[in-house]
C-alpha cells in the first residue's frame, strides 16, 4: 500500500504546522518540513520541540532563506526531499505541500487512489508552445540570468536585466532539455525522486542554469520529470486543487466550501483561509476517517468562473472597423427570436416555418453544429460567425433569396442584438418568456458544467437561485435597452395575447398567428 512522505514548505503559524504534521502522520504517513530560515526562530523551535518525539516527522538538514521567484524555493524543496528519502525508506510517494494546504479526501481514499494510479502527478506543459504564462516575460525568464529578488531588490533585478539586454548577454538552454512549466504542487513516486536526485548530482550545468532562472519552482521539477520519466507514466496534472482569480491571486476557501472541496477530483486543496476554523476542523477529522464515500462532480472551476463572472461581462455597442460601411440592406427584415430555453425556441421556429414559409435558422451564434450552407468558410466557427456577423447575415439573405429571415439568439448575446438593431435594415425581436423551474435550472447546470451527476443537493440549493437570477438579469438588460419592434410571447399568457404578439412580430394576420400560438406543448421543456 502507498505510504506518503509529505514535503512541507512553510514560514508561519507554527500551531497550524504542528496540527498538520500530527494529522498526516497519525495514519502512518510521513512528513519532512522546511521552515523558512528568515522566519521567527522561536516559531521553528516550537515546531521542532513539539514534533521531536514523532518518528514520522523529519526536518530539512539545512534551513535557507526563501524568496518568491528565487532558486531558494527549489533548493529548500530539495533539502526536504533528501531528508525524506534518507529517513523514510518505506515511503512510496513524495507529495509537495504548503502550510496553506489541507487534505480534502481521507487517507484511506488517498492511498487507494495512488495504488490504483501508478504514475507521477505533476502539471507540466511545454514552456514555449502553451499559454501557461498569460502575460509578462516568457523567454526572458530563461535566456537572461536573474541574481536578485524581483520583489525586495527591484532596482537591482531590473537593472541587471537591462544591462544584459543591452550587451546581448543571453545564454542557451541546456541542449538536451525541453523546458516545461506548471504548478509546483506535485506528487512523485520514489523511483522518480531517486532518479531526480541522482540527476541533480551529475548535471551541474543544469543546476547552474536553473539557479539563475526566474521563478524556477514552476520549471525545475516540471522539466526534469519530463526528461527522466516516460510520458506514459506521467499524469499532467496536480492532485492539489487550486484556482486563481482574474488578477492572478489564489482563491481562498472558507467554511461554506466544504462540500464543494470534497466533490473535486483532487486529494488536497490550497489555500484554506486561517479564519476558516470550522472548515479546518472538518477536513482534519476527514483525513483519519474510514469508509467515507466521495461523490466526485468536479464542477469547482466552472462554478467559480460562473459565479465570479456575473456583472463583469464586457459590453460592446460600437461597430467593428470592418463593418463600418456594412449593412444588411435597407429593405430587408431580420426577425430575432430570443429565448434561454433553446428547445422551446426551436419548436416555435419550426412552427413559424410551417405557417409562414419564412427561412429560419436556429442558434447560429451559440451552437457550432447549427446547419448552415457553405458560405466560403465564414460559417465554419462560432468565432468567425460572430466576428463577421453582418457579412454572414447578408450572405444568408442572398443564399435564401429572401428579404425576410428569422434567427434564434440566446439572451446573453446582447451585443449582437444592439449591433443588428442599429443596422439600416428592419429588425424585429420576439422574446419567449418561459417559466424557470428548478428541474430546468438543474438540467441547465448539468449541461453547462456547473454541476454533475454527483453534485450534492445542498450545493444545488445554493446554486439554483444564482442561475435563475443570472437568466432574469440577462432579460432585464435586453428590456432596459428598449429596442423598437419588441414583442413578447409568454408561457403564462392566453392564446389571444400570444397570437397578437406573433402577429406583430411576423406581420401576419392574427388567424395565422393563432395557429402558431395554439400549438400543443409549445412551451414544454
Amino acid at each position: 500500500m502507498a505510504k506518503i512522505a509529505y514535503i512541507l514548505l512553510c514560514h508561519k503559524d507554527p500551531d497550524a504546522i504542528i496540527r498538520q504534521a500530527e494529522r498526516l502522520t497519525a495514519v502512518g504517513d510521513y512528513i519532512a518540513i522546511h521552515f523558512d530560515a528568515s522566519s521567527d526562530a522561536a516559531a521553528f523551535q516550537k515546531i521542532s520541540d513539539t514534533l521531536a518525539d514523532n518518528p514520522n516527522v523529519t526536518f530539512a538538514r539545512r534551513r535557507i532563506r526563501c524568496g518568491w521567484g528565487e532558486w531558494s524555493l527549489v533548493q529548500a524543496t530539495l533539502h526536504a526531499l533528501r531528508a525524506a528519502v534518507e529517513d523514510f525508506p518505506r515511503a512510496t510517494h513524495f507529495y509537495m505541500l504548503s502550510g496553506d494546504c489541507m487534505a480534502i479526501k481521507s487517507a484511506e481514499y488517498t492511498h487507494q487512489f495512488l495504488d490504483e494510479n501508478d504514475r507521477d502527478f505533476i502539471e507540466s506543459v511545454d514552456y514555449f508552445n502553451s499559454n501557461w504564462i498569460k502575460t509578462g516575460w516568457k523567454e526572458e525568464r530563461l535566456i537572461y540570468r536573474h541574481w536578485f529578488n524581483e520583489r525586495t531588490q527591484r532596482k537591482l533585478f531590473y537593472g541587471m536585466f537591462e544591462v544584459q539586454k543591452r550587451l546581448g548577454l543571453t545564454r542557451k538552454i541546456p541542449a538536451d532539455l525541453q523546458i516545461h512549466i506548471g504548478s509546483q504542487w506535485w506528487c512523485l513516486r520514489r523511483r522518480t525522486v531517486e532518479w531526480l536526485l541522482d540527476f541533480v548530482k551529475q548535471r551541474r550545468d543544469v543546476m547552474r542554469f536553473f539557479r539563475t532562472t526566474w521563478i524556477p519552482d514552476e520549471t525545475f521539477f516540471q522539466t526534469l520529470v519530463r526528461h527522466l520519466v516516460p510520458e506514459a507514466e506521467i499524469e499532467g496534472r496536480s492532485l492539489t486543487f487550486l484556482m486563481f482569480t482574474d488578477y492572478g491571486m489564489p482563491v481562498t476557501f472558507y467554511n461554506d466550501h466544504y462540500d464543494l472541496l470534497l466533490s473535486q477530483n483532487y486529494l488536497f486543496a490550497r489555500k484554506i483561509s486561517p479564519e476558516a476554523k470550522d472548515l479546518k476542523r472538518r477536513l482534519g477529522l476527514l483525513y483519519a476517517a474510514r469508509g467515507v464515500q466521495f461523490q466526485i462532480s468536479n464542477e469547482g472551476r466552472s462554478l467559480f468562473d460562473f459565479l465570479t463572472g456575473r456583472g463583469r461581462i464586457g459590453r460592446r455597442f460600437a461597430t467593428r472597423f470592418w463593418e463600418t460601411e456594412a449593412t444588411l440592406g435597407r429593405e430587408r427584415e431580420l426577425l430575432i427570436v430570443i429565448c434561454k430555453k433553446w428547445d422551446v425556441a426551436k419548436r416555435v421556429l419550426e412552427r413559424i416555418r410551417q405557417v409562414t414559409n419564412v427561412p429560419a435558422i436556429e442558434y447560429l451564434f451559440s451552437e457550432e453544429n447549427t446547419p448552415l450552407a457553405d458560405l466560403g468558410g465564414i460559417q465554419t466557427t462560432l468565432e468567425k460567425r460572430t466576428r463577421h456577423r453582418r457579412a454572414l447575415m447578408r450572405m444568408l439573405f442572398d443564399y435564401y433569396e429572401t428579404d425576410r429571415l428569422i434567427v434564434c439568439m440566446d439572451p446573453a448575446n446582447l451585443d449582437l442584438l444592439h449591433d443588428f438593431a442599429s443596422d439600416r435594415s428592419i429588425t424585429r425581436m420576439l422574446e419567449i418568456e418561459c417559466l424557470l423551474s428548478d428541474e430546468y435550472l438543474t438540467g441547465h447546470a448539468m449541461r453547462s458544467g456547473l454541476a454533475g451527476d454527483q453534485t450534492s443537493q445542498e450545493t444545488l440549493t445554493r446554486l439554483l437561485p444564482t442561475i435563475r437570477g443570472d437568466m432574469l438579469h440577462e432579460i432585464d438588460r435586453i428590456r432596459d435597452a428598449q429596442f423598437e419592434n419588441y414583442n413578447c410571447l409568454r408561457e403564462m399568457a392566453d392564446v389571444e395575447s400570444n397570437a397578437a404578439a406573433l402577429s406583430q412580430f411576423l406581420m401576419i394576420p392574427e388567424d395565422r398567428a393563432r395557429e402558431i400560438a395554439q400549438t400543443e406543448h409549445l412551451f414544454a421543456d
